[in-house]
C-alpha cells in the first residue's frame, strides 16, 4: 500500500504549479512500479483535504498562463485516475473545486461525516476544469451533478454518502484521521487478490463504461484472457485445492 499525503499546510493543500508538478511526478513513479498494489491519497493537513486551486497564485497569473496550468492539472489528474491499481481517496477534511476532482479520479472515496466536498467553481465564474464535470455525473448522475455545480453547494460526508459521492462515510476522531484509517482497512481487503488480476479487473471496469454492453463484453473477455497463462492463476488452483492462502508473485 503507497501512501501519498498532500503536506502544504500553510495554504490549505492548494493545487500550485509546484504542487501540481511533484504530484505529476509521484504518479508517474508510481505507474511503472510492480510492487504497488493500492495506493490511498490522503492529507497530513487537519481539517483540510484540498482547497483546489492556488487562488492567490491564480491571481498573479495571465490568461494564458491559466489554460497552460489547468491543462497540467488536468493531464496529471487524468494520470492518476489511469493508474493501474485501486486508488482511494481519503477525505478527512475540506475537497473542494480541485481536491474533489482528484478525489473523483480515484476509484473509491471515504470520508470523514464533518468533511466538506463541494465543486465550487461557479462561484468565481469558471467551470471545474480538472474533470469535474465529466466525472461527477459519471459518479451521481446527470441531474444531481447538475444540481451541484450549478449551485456551488457544498455537501458533508453523510450527504455525500446519500448521493454515492462516497462509498464509505465514518464519525472523525479525535486525531482527525478516521477516513484515513477507513481507507487503509479497505486497502487491506484488497491486498490478498492476484496483482494480474485487480489490474486488469480495474481497465476491463474503466474501459467497459465508456461504451456499449456488446462491446464491454469482449473487452472482458479480453482482460480475463490475460489472466489465463499467468502462474498466479495456477497458484489460485492449487492453495485452493492445498486449504491453504495463495502466494501470488503478480506472474
Amino acid at each position: 500500500i503507497v501512501v501519498l499525503g498532500l503536506n502544504r499546510s500553510h495554504a490549505k493543500n492548494a493545487l500550485s504549479k509546484n504542487l501540481v508538478k511533484m504530484m505529476s511526478k509521484a504518479v508517474d513513479a508510481l505507474k511503472s512500479d510492480k510492487k504497488v498494489r493500492t495506493v490511498v491519497f490522503r492529507s497530513e493537513v487537519p481539517g483540510i483535504f484540498c482547497a483546489g486551486a492556488d487562488l492567490k497564485e491564480r491571481a498573479k497569473m495571465h490568461s494564458s498562463e491559466v489554460s497552460s496550468f489547468v491543462s497540467r492539472a488536468r493531464a496529471t489528474i487524468n494520470e492518476l485516475a489511469n493508474l493501474p491499481v485501486p486508488t482511494i481517496a481519503a477525505i478527512d477534511g475540506t475537497a473542494l473545486g480541485g481536491g474533489l476532482e482528484l478525489a473523483l479520479a480515484c476509484d473509491i472515496r471515504v470520508a470523514a461525516s464533518s468533511a466538506k466536498m463541494g465543486l465550487v467553481e461557479t462561484k468565481l465564474a469558471i467551470i471545474p476544469g480538472a474533470g469535474g464535470t465529466q466525472r461527477l455525473p459519471r459518479t451521481i448522475g446527470v441531474s444531481l451533478a447538475k444540481e451541484l455545480i450549478f449551485s456551488a453547494r457544498i455537501v458533508d460526508g453523510d450527504e455525500a454518502k446519500s448521493i454515492g459521492l462516497i462509498s464509505h462515510v465514518v464519525e472523525q476522531n479525535e486525531a482527525g484521521d478516521a477516513a484515513y484509517r477507513r481507507a487503509l482497512a479497505l486497502a487491506r481487503e484488497f491486498l490478498p487478490q492476484g496483482p494480474v488480476a485487480m489490474r486488469v479487473a480495474k481497465l476491463a471496469i474503466n474501459q467497459g463504461m465508456e461504451v456499449d454492453l456488446v462491446t464491454g463484453l469482449a473487452i472482458e473477455e479480453a482482460c480475463y484472457a490475460q489472466t489465463i497463462p499467468t502462474k498466479d492463476r495456477i497458484e489460485g488452483l492449487l492453495a485452493f485445492k492445498e486449504k491453504r492462502p495463495p502466494r501470488y508473485k503478480g506472474e
